[in-house]
């Protein structure tokens, strides 16, 4: 397939201390149009460890970056795994990675880092709707080695673009596997219940569709027994859009945002550096703590609870609700 993206080894390896350039040691058709890269470091050392529900930022030519779930065994402490899913539609990461990077290949990457964090709990419910197993598959390892309660309701286009489904067939009937083209779409109220259970916690992820369903299901629980995860950024409205100050108390720095800038953009611009990768709120590299005044959460990562903290936000998509923001920088 023809690119206009430059060679392969020729992007910048992010800034951070756990920014690395790995090698791509396999390459793995997982499902039709799904591979699964595993990376490794090219002088064989120790990679950062990780929890289940933790991503990496792939940096690929033209500066594009991609974050991606890590999807492999957390106790191997020398390979990550990623799945990839061809996106037609997409900006050309996946195509890229499908179609250019081969096996011996090295990309740069960032983190590893964790917004999806598996809580303890006596009984876990994971819903997956297509390339969303991917975070969801060492979280039921996990789950599975405490010897917690769990069950896996994973849906897909069709059986062939489910991926994993190899690796899921040993847990038996707690997985319940409903391709749409055999079974119809999933049947949410057979297992979300309107009243929640306590002891049970529900992580889900997948298209945005299936997230809004499950969300709307379970809009009257309790917080804090739903987590989701996207893979592009919600829905939140228009953001209120008025100008705010925002002051940098560690820099001793006060600055004017003006409409249609972020504040991550304003604080750039004035010379303070602040790691970022996906500036659309899906990947957490940005947080940044909040010492006063109240945000106006736009990030598609925080829970209910830690939106009404208000006491950290991701500068590349939110902005305020008060006339000024102090914030920890």
């Amino acid at each position: 397939m023809a690119t206009d993206l430059p060679a392969p080894g020729t992007e910048p390896v992010p800034p951070g201390p756990a920014a690395m350039r790995l090698r791509v040691a396999a390459k793995t058709p997982v499902a039709d149009g799904v591979v699964a890269l595993t990376l490794t470091a090219p002088d064989g050392r120790r990679l950062p460890d990780w929890t289940p529900g933790s991503h990496i930022d792939l940096v690929l030519p033209g500066g594009l970056t991609r974050q991606y779930s890590l999807c492999g065994d957390r106790w191997d402490a020398h390979a990550y795994r990623i799945g990839v899913l061809r996106e037609p539609a997409g900006r050309g990461g996946s195509a890229y990675i499908h179609d250019v990077l081969e096996v011996g290949g090295t990309v740069a990457i960032g983190g590893p880092r964790n917004n999806f964090r598996l809580v303890p709990s006596d009984r876990y419910l994971f819903i997956a709707g297509g390339i969303g197993i991917t975070p969801l598959l060492p979280m039921i390892r996990q789950a599975d080695m405490l010897g917690a309660d769990w069950r896996l309701l994973y849906g897909g286009r069709s059986r062939a673009t489910m991926a994993f489904l190899e690796e899921l067939a040993p847990y038996g009937d707690r997985v319940a596997v409903v391709p749409q083209d055999e079974h119809g779409l999933l049947d949410l109220p057979a297992w979300l219940p309107a009243e929640a259970r306590a002891d049970t916690k529900v992580y889900c992820c997948g298209p945005a569709p299936l997230l809004d369903a499950v969300e709307r299901r379970c809009a009257a629980w309790p917080p804090g027994l739903l987590r989701t995860e996207r893979f592009v950024p919600r829905d939140t409205g228009a953001a209120r859009d008025e100008p705010f100050q925002v002051e940098l108390r560690r820099s001793g720095v006060s600055l004017p945002v003006a409409p249609g800038q972020s504040v991550l953009q304003a604080v750039s611009a004035a010379g303070v550096n602040v790691l970022s990768s996906c500036r659309q709120g899906l990947c957490g590299t940005c947080e940044t703590g909040v010492l006063d005044g109240v945000p106006d959460h736009r990030d598609s990562i925080l829970d209910d609870d830690e939106r009404a903290a208000g006491d950290c936000m991701f500068i590349c998509v939110s902005r305020a609700r008060s006339e000024r923001l102090v914030l920890d920088l």
